[in-house]
């Protein structure tokens, strides 16, 4: 059974190339993936390696977490199933955007026909 491990801290130029060839020292590499902004293109500074069997993703662990690699520490161990975030992502509030809903009283009068006598007009 394979593991998969999360890779933090990497350098902004290191290539998901770069992590199969430093995880194959390791054993055998399943997959390894630099994650990307969508936007730019660029890295996120985290991966992830997926390695053939968990002995060998513990060594994995053992070797490269905490080892300096193109100036930076890197924080390997093994990844965490990703939570399920919903529709959208994080708790943006939703709704009428903190006014109190749709259709709330926003203030002012109601009385649309001018002046603020509250009496009927027929």
């Amino acid at each position: 059974m394979s593991m998969k491990l999360y890779v933090g801290n990497l350098a902004f130029q290191t290539s998901s190339d770069d992590l199969q060839q430093l995880f194959a020292q390791a054993g055998t590499v399943e997959s390894a993936s630099v994650v990307e902004d969508r936007e730019t293109g660029r890295s996120r500074g985290f991966g992830f390696v997926e390695m053939s069997s968990k002995e060998e993703g513990q060594k994995a662990i053992e070797q490269f977490n905490g080892k300096e690699v193109n100036g930076r520490n890197l924080n390997v161990n093994e990844a965490k199933p990703r939570e399920n975030r919903g529709f959208g992502g994080g708790n943006r509030g939703g709704g009428g955007g903190g006014r109190g809903g749709y259709g709330g009283n926003r203030g002012g009068s109601r009385d649309f026909g001018g002046g603020n006598d509250r009496t009927p007009r027929w």
